[in-house]
């Protein structure tokens, strides 16, 4: 007596859909907005990796609304991206068609998995409407001095004609790829937009305190910002009036530095070069464009570089230091220019030793065959020996600033964030460059500025955008005046960086509230912060810091009430393929969760995933399992459409029922879903031991499943005689009097050694707890033979009889 989950879910979607189940309500005082990372919606449609985290938040919507809260549980696409250009590029079809037809594609698949989302609220990051608000962002910004062109090095992909951000570039071998077709990479420097998060920087940092994130993502955006304060201190170069600003957490260790060293791209190497060693300058600075950041900041890698032929001067000592370029160093980060202590930095050592360069230790060690790394008095540093670093850096700051050949400095690895994309398929910038240079911003009201629809969206082959091609579209007027738009085209990140505010602002698919209005902020105002947000780790830092940036931007220009976007924070955990390898289709280990919905139900991959393990942890695929799961619903089933259901209470599952409501409604808080099922099994076998079900039981029991399992618990709740949805009922509440256990159980022992135990009801007396003792079957086994010389008896507790 199975239950046919075909018949069921497509019973059970139909009526969501015709009754608006879902539609996000504004009753209450208590509000939910849980929110998913939404997908792009790629050709290849889902895998079973993407219900983990759906199913994770549709349990807690589904559970919030029935304790009585308005819940925000909303879907929609991240609609612009790269792969649909290239479809564009490789077939001639406008990647707005191919977008829209993959958006289908994946609105099914979600559709038949039962999730709970507000279609109302759908939104697509392509659609002029969304992008609309996008550019009425970006225009503030350019209006409070946070957007500006700039000249900057940008990763610089020729077969794909544009620059690509550092996420979409991959290191191979060292060199740097595209992500997309693996084609090189190189550093290039062009004029782009670019806006200026670092001037957030502290704030962003500052923030993640008050977040309930993941550890790991806070250290992983700690480590992104990258704060340090230090000195920059100026190293003359020899026979020149040029200086090279060094900045340095460890000014104390300035005695023992004995070279320095500049990232290659540095503005002042081929300055400083001499002519006998700028051949070999040159041909080392264009092999470092090739490779990516990671790679040379990777310790493992053998350290190069080459002797520019300067010197330098150490300020405390008047010594000449070497001055060398080397890939370890970056231009991004501090002034791109190093004070190189090999004593005591491995990086430095490793280098000094493979060029021959001197080793100084300014810090008291026990040897000095390796880099010296912790705390210890200063030698060999004159007027600062025999003092702990923490002073010696007092001491020396002080003595350098006094000489102006130093001052204070915090630094940040974090960086401006460029903004340009030489792409056809993006948000077009909503500003015009006029005949004498100014910059003037697209009329508010005539805003969006559109994509031209054009057939030729070829690369440029000149590094700029397909939409150089778009002539009518490019050259205009304003005010009279001839004006030229922006070809290039935003990031894709543009659109995710917003796009939980758009859905509080969305009145239909794609249609907004004026973000800049009185109705707006008291719609943020209700829903804002993000109650809980669940997606990948990959966008742990990049789209979680540029979100947190735009957020704290509109903070500041009073659209939205709230300091940060999104309160509290789960990564769900990879799932694997059977075999324990990541999931790829190179591998040919993907599973379509279409075929599995077929085959087991969407319930079933619904129960099956959150019994995998904890909702964080990576986990091997097991079609084992997810017969296993499939079995325990078809029990389920059976459990409540053959069992008598009964109106009278005869307290044989008081105790375990409560229980279950407890721990289960505790366990889905805590997000410990496989857990609340284990709790849920063990109440299906208590509850098949019985005759009959009390039917408020049995309620709770299917209410407690629904957020699982939502189209079985629908069916069931219809069967025990229901005509609203389950999701319009109350959630159970436990009855803390009936969890008190009237049972214990008793050890029981021989001579000290526990052989069996007995379940009792309290207060069974020392006479009959030694007879029910003597006549499990594994003490009489014990006993055969054997004289009893004490019986001890502990009631409720335990039965030990010791034996000779």
């Amino acid at each position: 007596m199975d239950f046919s989950h075909k018949a069921v879910e497509k019973k059970w979607q139909k009526f969501w859909e015709q009754n608006q189940t879902f539609k996000t309500t504004n009753n209450n005082d208590k509000k939910a907005y849980i929110l998913d990372m939404f997908p792009y919606p790629s050709g290849a449609g889902l895998h079973v990796g993407h219900p983990r985290g759906y199913t994770a938040t549709d349990i807690i919507s589904r559970m919030r609304r029935m304790q009585g809260y308005d819940v925000l549980h909303p879907i929609g696409w991240d609609a612009f991206g790269l792969p649909a250009e290239q479809y564009a590029l490789k077939t001639g079809n406008d990647p707005r068609e191919f977008t829209s037809q993959n958006i289908k594609v994946f609105k099914k698949q979600l559709q038949t998995l039962g999730f709970s989302f507000d279609y109302n609220k759908e939104i697509n990051t392509s659609d002029p409407n969304y992008y609309k608000i996008t550019q009425w962002i970006f225009q503030k910004m350019y209006e409070n001095g946070l957007a500006e062109t700039r000249e900057a090095d940008v990763n610089w992909c020729e077969e794909l004609g544009t620059v690509l951000a550092n996420e979409e570039v991959l290191n191979q071998n060292g060199k740097m790829v595209s992500e997309v077709g693996g084609f090189p990479v190189i550093k290039k420097p062009m004029k782009q937009w670019v806006l200026k998060i670092t001037k957030y920087a502290d704030r962003l940092l500052e923030g993640l305190d008050k977040l309930d994130w993941p550890s790991s993502v806070k250290e992983l955006q700690k480590n992104w910002i990258g704060k340090s304060e230090g000195l920059e201190i100026k190293f003359q170069v020899k026979s020149s009036s040029d200086h090279i600003n060094v900045f340095t957490t460890r000014g104390d260790t300035i005695f023992g530095v004995s070279y320095l060293v500049l990232a290659p791209e540095h503005n002042q190497v081929l300055k400083i070069t001499t002519d006998q060693q700028k051949k070999a300058v040159e041909q080392y600075i264009q092999e470092t464009r090739t490779k990516t950041d990671i790679d040379r900041q990777d310790d493992s890698k053998p350290k190069t570089g080459v002797f520019t032929g300067a010197f330098g001067i150490n300020p405390v000592n008047q010594e000449l230091l070497p001055i060398y370029i080397a890939d370890y160093v970056l231009k991004d980060y501090g002034s791109g220019a190093v004070m190189a202590v090999p004593a005591h930095d491995p990086r430095d050592w490793e280098f000094a030793q493979k060029y021959q360069l001197p080793i100084k230790f300014v810090q008291q060690s026990k040897t000095n065959d390796k880099p010296f790394v912790g705390e210890s008095p200063l030698i060999n540093s004159d007027f600062l020996n025999k003092l702990n670093p923490k002073k010696a850096l007092e001491v020396i700051a002080k003595h350098l600033k006094d000489k102006k050949i130093a001052e204070s400095k915090i630094n940040f690895k974090l960086r401006d964030w460029l903004f340009s994309r030489q792409r056809f398929y993006g948000e077009p910038f909503p500003l015009l460059f006029l005949e004498d240079g100014s910059i003037a911003l697209v009329p508010e009201s005539e805003l969006p500025v559109q994509l031209p629809k054009i057939d030729y969206i070829k690369p440029s082959g000149t590094g700029e955008s397909p939409l150089v091609n778009a002539k009518e579209w490019v050259n205009t007027t304003f005010n009279g005046k001839q004006a030229r738009r922006e070809t290039n085209t935003m990031p894709q990140w543009a659109g995710s960086c917003w796009y939980y505010l758009a859905y509080i602002l969305t009145t239909s698919p794609n249609n907004f509230v004026e973000i800049n209005s009185k109705e707006a902020f008291e719609l943020f105002r209700k829903w804002l912060p993000v109650d809980l947000y669940i997606g990948g780790q990959e966008h742990a830092v990049l789209h979680l810091l540029y979100a947190r940036f735009w957020h704290q931007v509109l903070f500041d220009l009073k659209i939205v009430p709230t300091a940060e976007p999104f309160q509290k924070l789960l990564n769900q955990g990879m799932i694997l393929g059977e075999n324990g390898e990541k999931m790829s289709k190179s591998k040919g280990n993907v599973i379509n969760p279409d075929e599995i919905v077929d085959s087991h139900g969407a319930d079933t991959l619904r129960v099956y995933e959150m019994f995998m393990g904890p909702i964080d942890a990576a986990l091997p695929w097991s079609f084992k399992g997810l017969d296993g799961s499939r079995k325990w619903l078809d029990r389920v089933y059976r459990l409540i459409a053959k069992k008598t259901i009964n109106a009278k209470n005869n307290k044989n599952l008081d105790f375990i029922y409560n229980e279950t409501v407890a721990k289960v409604s505790q366990m889905i808080e805590d997000m410990k879903y496989n857990t609340a099922i284990s709790q849920m099994m063990v109440f299906v076998n208590a509850a098949n031991k019985e005759d009959e079900i009390y039917k408020p039981y049995a309620e709770g029991f299917v209410q407690l499943l629904s957020p699982f399992a939502p189209h079985l618990a629908e069916e069931l709740w219809e069967l025990l005689g229901h005509k609203e949805s389950i999701s319009s009922s109350k959630w159970p509440q436990s009855d803390a009097t009936k969890m008190q256990k009237n049972t214990s159980i008793i050890a029981i022992q021989i001579n000290g050694k526990l052989r069996a135990t007995i379940e009792v009801e309290l207060g069974t007396s020392e006479q009959e707890l030694l007879k029910k003792a003597k006549s499990e079957e594994n003490i009489v086994s014990h006993l055969k033979d054997k004289q009893i010389l004490k019986e001890i008896v502990v009631v409720d507790k335990i039965v030990n009889l010791v034996i000779k």
